[in-house]
């Protein structure tokens, strides 16, 4: 299962749930998005042919990250670009989640170890904005 979290038309998040099955590849993103999230499967005996990555100048004017919940239980809560909460969702072991734009916040609901993707390079205190947590609604 994949979940698009949305305000509007702004992309918050895509989960890939563990429970997730394709027998083919699948992205669930743009081309145009600076973060590519896919998921393929291949059979064995399957060969992807040796490559190796162009450098290619890219401009990122926002960080996205990747998170996988490699054990545990995870609350994400959602909030949009002016620091409203809009929604929150529980992430468990196995499952993928693209943060894309919009604030977020996480509550660690039982241990968890998590593997995070981002773009680099990290600029400090320019990075990123933290704001209290909003009030549910």
């Amino acid at each position: 299962m994949v979940e698009y979290i949305k305000q509007k038309e702004l992309n918050l998040a895509i989960i890939i749930r563990a429970s997730y099955k394709n027998s083919g590849i699948e992205f669930f993103t743009e081309e145009s998005d600076s973060q590519q999230l896919g998921f393929m499967t291949r059979q064995k005996g399957y060969v992807i042919v040796p490559h190796r990555h162009n450098i290619v100048e890219r401009k990122v004017h926002l960080t996205q990250e990747v998170l996988f919940i490699k054990s545990g239980l995870v609350r994400c809560d959602f909030y949009d670009n002016n620091e409203v909460y809009l929604v929150s969702s529980v992430l468990k072991s196995g499952d993928v989640i693209l943060l894309a734009d919009g604030g977020h916040g996480f509550e660690i609901l039982e241990t968890a170890e998590i593997i995070e993707v981002k773009q680099g390079p990290y600029c400090g205190i320019e990075d990123k904005v933290r704001f209290n947590t909003a009030k549910k609604i």
